[in-house]
């Protein structure tokens, strides 16, 4: 069974910095990709950020030059450093991982159990 594991989150104040961690356990064959969701009360999850094995990236418009995603794969774990924040970033964080277990089991995806990040005026 493969499990997510996050940290990081916090309180922050606007303009500050926070690293979240995801680290993937288990049974692991590859990771394909890893990303950082987030989601709003009222509002639908998002992707913020997606990293793919060969390191590719991506993100949202609005965090575009102020959030990192990265990962180590040695370790099969992915950060986000988020700097400059802003009160609209507050919301709960959720890793992904698009795991494929073994040789003989399909990828999918797989969720963590979010962490909250509130950022403060």
């Amino acid at each position: 069974q493969v499990q997510l594991v996050e940290s990081g989150g916090g309180l922050v104040q606007a303009g500050g910095s926070l690293r979240l961690s995801c680290a993937a356990s288990g049974s692991i064959f590859r990771i394909n990709a890893m990303g950082w969701y987030r989601q709003a009360p009222g509002k639908q999850r998002e992707l913020v950020a997606a990293i793919t094995s060969g390191g590719s990236t991506t993100y949202v418009d609005s965090v575009k030059g102020r959030f990192t995603i990265s990962r180590d794969n040695a370790k099969n774990t992915a950060y986000l450093q988020m700097n400059s924040l802003k009160v609209e970033d507050t919301s709960v964080y959720y890793c992904n991982a698009r795991i494929r277990p073994s040789l003989l089991r399909n990828e999918q995806d797989y969720w963590g159990q979010g962490t909250q990040v509130t950022v403060s005026s």
